[in-house]
């Protein structure tokens, strides 16, 4: 039930603190507006004629006022003062705001860019942001420049995150094959780093083993797959890797896995001039950057569930046409910074932002670009990275992905 307050039949100072004395057993509640309380208010104001009035008076009036709207003293002087300095009706209080400089558009296109590569750390996705402004996408124009930290308060914003989506053990083998160190690159491409990914067996089945290759210098990245690892079937394998790669190979390093560590891979690197070498025992740097491509680029985008090593025909065609230049051409990657303390010789190394880019914007910035990298395959690089740009490449690549996921993931091969 509401009840309905006419205060017209009260028209003098008597007439108030009467209601206020026979009142105070009464608990009222305001409802409307801001703006209308304060328009009540005024008009109460000029019914009683407040600036005439006597000081006790006034009181009572500043009293009625309060009662009825339930503000304080101190807030009904308020806006007495502005009906007495001809002031405006007080409103409702407004803070002061900067408008935002990144907009919820904003928070939805680095979702979705997101979406398309993995999301990806915050250099790279920056990188990647300032390619597409680049490129001409000015809805990029804002992204492309923004601090990889506030990238982060964007991530972590409500726009954001409503439209974000985000194994076998080596058999140790004792051989004296390959030489026993970690190879150094000295800024020179050609020295991979080489390691098998599986993923799992179910049922007996055995999965697919992907062959991941790695240059040390470019991060440009080879991935294969096959159903299994024995010699007929991994050294086509690794003879068509070698030749993916835009320039010559000096080193292959690997584990101590004998699907490396043996004869016939031995004889086809020496074949082609290529040193091996392997893992130092107790020494996990070794083949740390492999190791890491492992878990960012396989598992993240393949997973650690069961595909079936019959599949790996169509895996194949999906990394010769998708993976293999999307990783190269358009996915940034992190190049380390070493600075040596003059005083005591101690190495430290970071990852700036401005140092990541793309294996082949890497191999472009290489002094022995040109020398290396035949001129035939250098316009045929050139031609492929300006294809497309790194979001068309992923949505491209993830298109793909979705539709060979559908295949291989089905319910009697899990």
């Amino acid at each position: 039930m509401t009840i309905m307050f006419d205060d017209n039949s009260l028209r003098t100072i008597p007439d108030l603190v009467a209601f206020l004395g026979s009142a105070q057993s009464l608990s009222l509640h305001g409802h409307g507006t801001v703006r209308e309380r304060s328009v009540w208010m005024r008009g109460i104001l000029i019914r009683f004629s407040y600036t005439k009035r006597r000081k006790a008076e006034k009181a009572v009036i500043v009293r009625y006022l309060a009662y009825i709207t339930g503000l304080s003293i101190r807030t009904a002087r308020y806006h007495i003062a502005a009906y007495a300095t001809n002031g405006p009706v007080p409103g409702a209080y407004r803070r002061h705001r900067f408008s935002p400089f990144y907009t919820a558009e904003d928070s939805i296109l680095l979702a979705a860019t997101d979406n398309l590569h993995g999301r990806m750390n915050g250099a790279a996705t920056v990188a990647i942001c300032a390619e597409e402004h680049r490129r001409g996408d000015q809805r990029y124009k804002r992204l492309g420049s923004i601090s990889v930290s506030h990238l982060y308060n964007l991530r972590n914003q409500n726009t954001y995150q409503t439209h974000a989506i985000t194994r076998g053990r080596t058999v140790a083998v004792s051989a004296t094959i390959g030489q026993r160190k970690k190879p150094r690159c000295d800024g020179l491409p050609g020295f991979l780093r080489v390691d098998t990914v599986h993923q799992g067996d179910c049922n007996g089945e055995k999965g697919v083993y992907h062959i991941h290759l790695v240059d040390e210098a470019t991060q440009w990245e080879v991935i294969l797959s096959t159903p299994q690892i024995s010699e007929s079937f991994l050294l086509p394998l690794l003879q068509e890797a070698l030749i993916l790669f835009p320039f010559p190979i000096r080193n292959f390093h690997s584990d101590n896995g004998g699907e490396y560590i043996n004869r016939t891979v031995a004889a086809l690197l020496t074949k082609l001039q290529i040193t091996q070498t392997k893992s130092r025992a107790r020494t996990s740097t070794d083949n740390g950057l492999i190791e890491g491509k492992n878990g960012s680029v396989i598992r993240k985008h393949l997973g650690h569930w069961h595909i079936n090593g019959r599949y790996a025909a169509r895996i194949n065609r999906f990394y010769r046409e998708h993976f293999i230049p999307y990783l190269n051409f358009h996915r940034p990657c992190a190049f380390p910074t070493v600075t040596i303390d003059h005083r005591t010789g101690k190495k430290t190394i970071s990852y700036p932002a401005n140092t990541y880019c793309t294996p082949y914007q890497k191999l472009l910035s290489l002094a022995t670009y040109e020398t290396t990298v035949p001129k035939a395959v250098r316009q045929s690089l050139a031609d492929q990275s300006i294809l497309h740009t790194p979001n068309q490449a992923a949505e491209a690549m993830q298109t793909a992905k979705k539709f060979l996921m559908s295949l291989v993931t089905r319910p009697d091969d899990m």
